[in-house]
């Protein structure tokens, strides 16, 4: 089977696309065409896909980058198997192509809840554009495949569709948690913590504790990480490919998830949370609904009040004086990753969902 990938909005190292995904197909024996914003995100592709590169898609510049991406569509519609997208802005790219190969759509997000935290849309274009993303969501579910990352997706949807969730790749073996430093993986912006990360830095400053932060920053968070890495707050490493970001976390005295209360994050899995727990580290988290369910349910880590980085600098020090609750919740939430978490227990179902829309004869 040879599958066109395509987004001009994620990063082409993307974990979910890249690192989940296409690593799934290519490891089943599949050729994957993998379009994306390698130029613009300054990568390469990797050696085991065919790389091509397409603009990026970012705030009001759009139309170029679903342009791009629709005349590759069209000039390898009759050479691939399938196409999977992972943006609803290539949803157009896709629309009305005559002699089209199967299109599955990968539902990332909460589409229209996700409006409010884009600071680039004026807000009183808010409600018609999330009228207009509803419609579009309504068109793409009557002609194309979908495939959603969250369960709580699905009541967007009148038909029932495949859950592929934001799991990960789970070693065999992990360090016990017992370095002075605490880590945060994720995209970086106002709504996701990032004020809040910084001010635990100079919290933690006068206790010799590490704040490390891994992960793109929006252009508003930009100059304060640079002031507060100009100060020896904290560490910004800024973008890593996920297979090396995910080492930075070994041994990390505890993972930082310091979401605020927005409508896109009430139903999602913060998939930082599960990545903490598969490395073996405490999570320390906001009390978004579906990271308490998991950390109480597995007792790996602390729920901290939204906002409060005083709160999230007292649960640090507590996780560094004792010892035993820090390495019992790390080697609890490992556990549970393996368990039910671990990214192979879903890719075997991805792979042959995609086959059977192929048409794929095993």
């Amino acid at each position: 089977m040879h599958v066109l990938v395509m987004t001009v909005v994620h990063h082409p190292e993307d974990a979910r696309i890249l690192h989940r995904q296409i690593r799934a197909l290519v490891d089943a024996g599949h050729v994957v065409t993998y379009a994306a914003p390698y130029t613009a995100r300054g990568v390469v592709p990797r050696s085991w896909v065919t790389g091509v590169d397409l603009p990026r898609a970012a705030e009001r510049k759009r139309l170029a980058a679903v342009r791009a991406a629709r005349r590759l569509f069209k000039s390898l519609r009759g050479q691939v198997d399938l196409a999977l997208i992972h943006d609803p802005e290539l949803l157009l790219a896709v629309a009305g192509v005559r002699k089209r190969p199967p299109v599955v759509w990968d539902v990332h997000e909460d589409t229209p809840a996700t409006l409010s935290l884009k600071p680039w849309l004026p807000s009183f274009l808010r409600p018609p554009t999330r009228f207009l993303a509803r419609l579009l969501e309504g068109t793409a579910e009557r002609h194309l495949h979908l495939l959603l990352a969250e369960t709580a997706y699905a009541g967007r949807f009148r038909q029932a569709h495949l859950v592929v969730p934001n799991e990960t790749w789970v070693p065999d073996h992990v360090s016990e948690p017992s370095d002075d430093r605490v880590v945060y993986l994720g995209w970086l912006s106002e709504a996701r913590g990032v004020r809040e990360a910084v001010e635990v830095g100079r919290l933690l400053q006068p206790h010799r504790v590490a704040v490390e932060l891994i992960g793109y920053a929006d252009p508003q968070s930009r100059p304060m990480l640079n002031q507060a890495v100009a100060e020896g707050v904290l560490e910004w490493r800024d973008f890593m490919p996920n297979d090396e970001a995910l080492k930075r976390l070994d041994g990390a005295l505890a993972g930082l998830s310091l979401l605020h209360d927005e409508p896109n994050y009430r139903h999602s899995m913060p998939t930082k949370i599960v990545e903490y727990m598969a490395h073996g580290i405490p999570v320390i988290t906001t009390p978004s609904p579906r990271a308490v369910e998991l950390v109480e349910r597995y007792q790996s880590g602390v729920v901290v009040p939204w906002r409060d980085p005083q709160a999230v600098a007292r649960a640090v020090l507590r996780l560094r004086n004792d010892p035993e609750a820090r390495k019992g919740a790390g080697a609890r939430g490992y556990a549970a990753a393996r368990a039910n978490h671990h990214w192979p227990n879903s890719a075997r179902r991805f792979v042959t969902q995609l086959e059977a829309w192929a048409g794929v004869k095993k």
